[in-house]
């Protein structure tokens, strides 16, 4: 008598199909993923919209304002005739030299003292949180607090105001600050490293404290100093961030407002403070011209751009 089998099911490709159950199994795993993937994405979905919104949209607004002219509520292309006009303006070329200026000082300044700093507070061995804290409080400070703080006490003219006081102390020439044009810039750069450092000294503190105890051990048996040290171990160890910060630093040194807008009044004496940022806004809120504001503004974000893919390219070749 002849035996008879029963035919195997088969897939596509000539292999037998899972049973029932392993089959109900992958399906109810993709279903999970699916459900976690959907609430992943619908948390994400707020700051997506609010980006969007708030800063996306704003851009592309930006920009295409930026080709425009709007006269009495008519709108018309202008082409490239905003960007001539903004160009061809001497106060263009005045508030871009002052901004490189800044950012160019407060590289100096505001960048390598803040480094110094956590180096100084990493190797102290008693009080390390109390000045910690007063580090980092100008930070908490509203930044127009901090700057009217160094505009009536520090910056005064008179001899009342702390830094004359110090120098006619010292029996030094006193300084007129935000009314002299050449004192302008270091005295801003100065006001915004004090109020702005905080920040940038917790992040030089946490990445000293995950160099290894052994390199400054083999640095000391073989003789370096505490300046070889800092050179052959310590910026070595910290070159990421110290790139990062730098990026950081002049991103946001170039976007340089608050301090010109409260410590000279907006543009300082014969425009030595004007910024390109202060120059947008006198554009836009004085001169009713947001059309060529739009377009200074994407001048800005074009070179501000143009630095940060420097950055990504020199990080992608360190990695």
């Amino acid at each position: 008598m002849a035996l008879t089998t029963a035919p195997v099911a088969t897939g596509r490709a000539g292999r037998a199909a899972p049973p029932p159950r392993r089959a109900a199994a992958r399906r109810a795993a993709v279903g999970r993923r699916v459900r976690d993937n959907l609430t992943g994405h619908a948390f994400l979905l707020g700051a997506v919209a609010c980006f969007a919104v708030f800063s996306w949209y704003p851009m592309v607004r930006g920009v295409v304002m930026s080709f425009q002219r709007t006269r009495r509520g008519h709108t018309t292309w202008v082409g490239w005739d905003n960007y001539a006009r903004i160009i061809a303006d001497p106060s263009f070329w005045t508030a871009w030299r002052n901004t490189f200026v800044f950012t160019g000082l407060a590289l100096v300044l505001g960048y390598a003292v803040p480094f110094f700093v956590a180096i100084l507070l990493n190797e102290l061995r008693h009080a390390k949180g109390y000045l910690r804290a007063l580090v980092y409080l100008p930070v908490m400070l509203p930044p127009a607090s901090a700057l009217f703080l160094f505009k009536f006490y520090a910056y005064d003219p008179s001899e009342a105001g702390l830094f004359n006081a110090i120098l006619h102390a010292l029996r030094l020439p006193t300084s007129e600050w935000m009314q002299s044009p050449t004192m302008t810039m270091p005295a801003m750069v100065l006001a915004s490293t004090w109020m702005n450092m905080g920040g940038a000294v917790l992040i030089y503190l946490a990445a000293l404290q995950n160099i290894p105890g052994e390199l400054y051990e083999a640095a000391e048996i073989d003789g370096a100093g505490v300046w070889r040290r800092i050179v052959d171990v310590t910026i070595p160890q910290t070159r990421l961030i110290l790139a990062l910060l730098a990026m950081l630093q002049i991103v946001a040194t170039m976007q340089l407002f608050i301090e010109p807008l409260i410590l000279a009044n907006g543009a300082g004496t014969q425009d030595s403070a004007t910024s390109v940022a202060y120059l947008i806004y006198q554009h836009g809120f004085f001169q009713n011209d947001l059309n060529g504001a739009a377009a200074l503004g994407v001048i800005m974000l074009v070179v501000l751009a143009g630095f940060s893919a420097g950055y990504l390219r020199l990080t992608a070749r360190q990695d």
